[in-house]
Formats: structure tokens, C-alpha cells, sequence
């Protein structure tokens, strides 16, 4: 009996030179909303000319490139143009030679003086006439073909085609839109209700999903409907599904929480008990629990009643 009561004696005291006093620390408020990937930009691909699309070679999810031909757009009429102004061309050009054969002659007639010099220059004027209305003619024709290269439809950025409101065969206007090509990467757009706004700061980190976080990027100054809008910068997100609502969580708050290791608690018949330090002695106590927190790579759990700011944690299952 003499030797117990000093080892009992040693254990009380070694127990009460590790307690832990608990103290209230702050802890996050976390605010559950849905996130939807959305792309940067959404780009239209529009049409420059009217006329039918007689190709459309993208349809929705198809990843494009930067000047890629996603469509082409025929106006006959165009088609037209061109062999008029070919064949007006050429006309000029044989009136143009007899210009020249008569441009010739009457130099070789105006050294005899066989003709006056009124004469001749008369033949010169012809043929100056002539090759203007042979550079106007073809500069005509340099728009109308420009005009028929424009009924390419190019992609304007790279990206992913989001959606194709139009159809091969049907008739397209001028900047009608062809698609939409969603481009400069993605990003989660949340939609915060109102009176969370003010806790938001840019630079926050986001949880997302299962262990993974983003970076608030952008606040959005207006409040629509009683939302706010705000950005989420999110690495390697996944923007196969454009609209695709994510689960994630806000950082809208803190408040004084008491936390104790997930190591100090021991559930006994369905409840958890803490062992504390009382005068020297120690103590379980019944705990109702809250939610679980990871700190400094440690899991806490947070305790709702049973214990107190003060109470002396000893960290012990016996």
C-alpha cells in the first residue's frame, strides 16, 4: 500500500503537468452553394455575307482553333459578279489591244505627218481611258472575291463550341451568329445570396468538391435578384461540361469555437467523453460534439456542451 500511493500520487501529477487548458479559438463559418463552370468568353462566329450555308462542319463540344473554317456560307449572286467582271475584263482588254495597234500606227503616221498631232492625242487618250477602265473593272472584282472569301466562317479564339443555333442549308444573314465557341479556359461562377456579400474578399480560398480549393478571383458589384456573382479561379478544372454545378463552400464568417483533439476523445456506449483535469484529478466528462475541422494537419473536433474555456485537457483515454 505504502508503494501504490506514490505511483498514484507520480500519475496525478504527471497528468496535471500535461493538461492542456482550452481557450475559445476562432473558427470558419462555411457557407454550402453551387458553383457553375462557365468559360471566360463566349464568342459568337458570325457570318460577314448573307447567302446559304452550304457547309457546317462543327457541332456541339468540338473543340476548334483560332481562325479554323467552321463553316462556309455561298451567295450565288456573288458567283454572278465574278464572271461579269471576267467578262467585262476581257472586253476591255481586246478593245485595249486595238487601242494600242491604233496607238502605234498613228505615231509612225504622225513622223510622215500623214495626221495632226490632235489626232494622236486623241489615240493616246483612248488608250489611257481604256487601262483605267481596266484597273476599275478589276478592283470591282477584287471586292467581289473578297466578298466570296468572307463567306468562310473562322473560329474566333480557341476553344469549345457551346452550341450551333443554325443548321447546313439555312439561309444566314450578316453577322447572324454561326456558333458559339466558349474560350480563355474556365472558371466557377457562384451566385452568393446577398447578405454573405460583405464577407466575401477577393483572394479567399474556396473549398470545391472533395479536397479541393479555388481562389475568389472577382467580386461582381451588382446584386441581382438579392445574389451576388462571384468568380472562382480553380487549377486543372475540368470544363468537359460547360453549366455543370460543383458544390462548394464559402468562408462567409467566424465565430469563438472550444476544439479538442481528435486523439483526447474515447466514445463509450454510444457517447463521447474527454478526460479533464479536476484539483489534480483527472476527470471524464460527457461532450456533445460538433462539426470535425483539420488545423495545422491535426483533426479537431468542436464541442458544443460539456466543456468550458478554463477546463484542463488531459489528453488520455484511460
Amino acid at each position: 500500500m505504502k508503494l501504490i500511493l506514490p505511483v498514484i500520487a507520480a500519475l496525478l501529477a504527471a497528468s496535471a503537468a500535461s493538461a492542456q487548458e482550452l481557450q475559445l479559438q476562432p473558427l470558419t463559418e462555411w457557407k454550402a452553394v453551387y458553383g457553375v463552370v462557365e468559360t471566360r468568353d463566349r464568342l459568337p462566329a458570325r457570318a460577314r455575307i448573307s447567302g446559304t450555308i452550304a457547309e457546317l462542319s462543327v457541332s456541339e463540344g468540338d473543340m476548334v482553333k483560332q481562325g479554323q473554317r467552321i463553316a462556309l456560307i455561298v451567295d450565288d449572286k456573288l458567283a454572278f459578279q465574278l464572271a461579269a467582271a471576267d467578262a467585262q475584263i476581257s472586253t476591255l482588254q481586246s478593245r485595249l489591244q486595238a487601242a494600242l495597234t491604233d496607238f502605234k500606227r498613228g505615231e509612225e503616221l504622225l513622223k510622215r505627218g500623214v495626221i495632226t498631232k490632235q489626232s494622236f492625242d486623241q489615240l493616246t487618250t483612248q488608250v489611257d481611258v481604256l487601262k483605267g477602265e481596266i484597273r476599275s473593272a478589276e478592283s470591282n472584282r477584287l471586292i467581289t472575291t473578297q466578298r466570296v472569301s468572307e463567306g468562310k466562317v473562322l473560329a474566333p479564339d480557341d476553344g469549345i463550341v457551346l452550341s450551333v443555333p443554325t443548321a447546313k442549308g439555312s439561309v444566314a444573314s450578316p453577322g447572324e451568329g454561326i456558333a458559339i465557341i466558349g474560350a480563355g479556359g474556365a472558371f466557377l461562377r457562384l451566385s452568393v445570396p446577398e447578405r454573405h456579400a460583405t464577407a466575401l474578399k477577393q483572394g479567399d480560398t474556396i473549398s470545391i468538391g472533395e479536397g479541393q480549393t479555388g481562389r475568389l478571383a472577382k467580386i461582381y458589384p451588382q446584386i441581382e435578384g438579392g445574389r451576388v456573382l462571384a468568380d472562382v479561379e480553380v487549377d486543372n478544372l475540368d470544363d468537359h461540361f460547360i453549366g455543370r454545378r460543383i458544390p462548394v463552400r464559402l468562408p462567409v464568417g467566424t465565430r469563438d469555437a472550444l476544439l479538442v483533439p481528435e486523439s483526447a476523445l474515447v466514445l463509450r456506449g454510444g457517447i463521447d467523453f474527454v478526460t479533464i483535469d479536476v484539483d489534480g484529478a483527472p476527470l471524464q466528462r460527457a461532450v456533445v460534439l460538433g462539426e470535425k475541422v483539420e488545423k495545422d494537419g491535426q483533426s479537431f473536433y468542436e464541442v458544443l456542451t460539456g466543456l468550458y474555456a478554463g477546463d484542463k485537457l488531459v489528453n488520455s483515454h484511460d
